[in-house]
């Protein structure tokens, strides 16, 4: 990573959100130059403590570490993503993130962009493939380019062979099925106008509902 391209603030400071493989927000702190490098160097997340005014490598104490996978600067280099696979929670109060529900009511954020991000740069590229439906192109660009008709004959079809293998003892194959169908559902989506993040939304909102039902 290329320090020089990255905005520090006048205290040597950038902010990170740490974010894990699900795509779950888990906490926001600070690094400086030097504990980046450390986190890079390691392979664990490591932050600056502003209170401290030290270097503080998360779950040093605890046990609950941040196994860096990548980091990503945003659009303005001055804030970054460090996407990890927690070992533990995340916050203080022993909960998996520090965004999470506050005790005693409220409801967690309605979620965003950074829901599940591999499946969002999917959708990216799907809708490129959309944009290019072509006969004569890609499987992805026939099926666009045959309409909604032939993608939904698609999702029947893979749903059935879903069903087939949830019925035989072989994990690896059923989540292919699954992975199948998904994928084609993403398509039926975005023939539609729609996407997979409008059906999570349409989830949390449902979820939201019934919690606020009487019991």
């Amino acid at each position: 990573m290329d320090f020089d391209t990255l905005i520090f603030d006048s205290n040597g400071l950038i902010p990170a959100i740490v974010q894990d493989r699900s795509g779950g927000i888990r906490m926001m702190a600070w690094l400086n130059r030097e504990a980046l490098q450390r986190t890079l160097d390691t392979g664990f997340v490591t932050f600056w403590s502003r209170s401290r005014r030290s270097l503080w490598v998360k779950g040093e104490t605890s046990g609950n570490r941040l196994r860096l996978i990548q980091i990503h600067p945003d659009c303005d280099a001055d804030t970054l993503l460090i996407l990890a696979d927690p070992e533990g929670p995340s916050c203080h109060r022993g909960t998996q993130s520090c965004f999470d529900a506050v005790p005693g009511g409220g409801q967690p954020p309605s979620p965003g962009p950074a829901t599940l991000p591999w499946l969002g740069r999917l959708e990216a590229l799907l809708k490129a493939r959309k944009a290019t439906a072509d006969p004569a192109g890609s499987y992805t660009q026939k099926l666009f380019a045959q309409g909604v008709d032939r993608i939904a004959k698609k999702v029947v079809e893979e749903a059935g062979e879903v069903i087939l293998a949830a019925k035989n003892d072989d994990r690896e194959a059923f989540l292919g099925e699954a992975a199948d169908l998904l994928f084609h559902l993403d398509l039926l989506l975005l023939e539609r106008g729609a996407g997979l993040l409008d059906v999570v939304e349409v989830l949390h909102r449902r979820h939201a509902e019934a919690a606020g039902r009487p019991s």
